[in-house]
């Protein structure tokens, strides 16, 4: 059985503030649904709505057709819904395998007489990393040694093996270079093909469109697009990225300063930003220059 999450006209108010204003999106299960969007679109108001650190002002959130009301983040947890954030949870100085059980340590014996399940432990670790595609040979060998994409990939083989039925992946690719990314890349899809629902939020279109099924596209709190994969060809998701409301305020501002200011260089650069993105749209259409 795969698991659906939908988030039914969501929204969420700081003050005056409107983090989130209505929005909608189904996440199913053995796909990928990308959320996009810049700094401030709403995505990480979002996460935390899914994942039990904010209960959402209107709007609700239902997995398997059942209203949910998390309390907290292990009362999501418990539901299935795993959220691996950017930092990770892990301290760099621990093992592998003491990062992998952090907080769910193995343990056998009686009370008060109960010892770590240490070889236990490590035996399940290489196999879960193993499943992942990854060869760990060393348990021991201490998490910050390891590359951003093991780490990462770390932090999604220990939600699995923890029973996420969702998994919601924060940004995962953001720091890395293309190696590591595609990497990471790589372990969304194999989580895809193992049944699980697969949030991926991330800002890049170039990292969401080879393993998206599904886009929804957050700006300033809202849902501007909701697209299936056959609907949206890579340069009309470049282009709702790149360009629209936001690039026109930012060039009229530019525009604006340099006119007070006699600047012409910010004219210039305002021109320049509409022209790199003229070049963009270019690229993700295959024209030849």
């Amino acid at each position: 059985m795969t698991d659906t999450i939908e988030v039914d006209s969501i929204s969420k108010y700081f003050g005056q503030v409107t983090a989130l204003d209505g929005v909608s999106a189904t996440i199913t299960g053995g796909e990928v649904t990308c959320v996009l969007g810049d700094n401030g679109a709403g995505k990480s108001t979002l996460i935390k709505i899914l994942s039990g650190v904010f209960r959402p002002d209107e709007g609700v959130v239902r997995l398997n057709g059942e209203r949910m009301k998390f309390s907290s983040p292990r009362d999501a947890l418990a539901r299935g819904i795993a959220t691996v954030y950017q930092d990770l949870a892990m301290i760099p100085l621990m093992s592998v395998w003491r990062n992998f059980f952090l907080g769910n340590e193995p343990v056998r014996g009686l009370v008060p007489v109960r010892n770590l399940s240490v070889d236990w432990a490590k035996r399940t670790v290489v196999d879960e990393m193993a499943k992942m595609g990854i060869t760990i040979r060393d348990p021991e060998q201490r998490v910050g040694t390891l590359s951003g994409g093991e780490r990462q990939s770390l932090a999604i083989a220990r939600a699995v093996y923890f029973g996420a039925r969702v998994l919601i992946l924060d940004e995962p690719t953001a720091a890395l270079g293309v190696k590591q990314a595609g990497i990471v890349l790589r372990y969304i899809v194999m989580a895809k093909k193992r049944g699980l629902a697969v949030l991926f939020i991330t800002h890049n279109p170039n990292h969401a469109y080879p393993v998206g099924d599904h886009f929804v596209i957050l700006r300033r709190g809202r849902a501007e697009g909701d697209f299936r994969k056959e609907e949206l060809p890579l340069d009309s998701l470049m282009q709702m990225m790149a360009g629209g409301e936001d690039l026109r305020d930012l060039v009229e501002e530019l525009e604006r300063i340099a006119a007070e200011t006699g600047e012409a260089e910010l004219a210039e650069t305002a021109h320049g930003i509409v022209a790199e993105v003229e070049d963009l749209r270019g690229i993700g259409r295959g024209d030849q220059r």
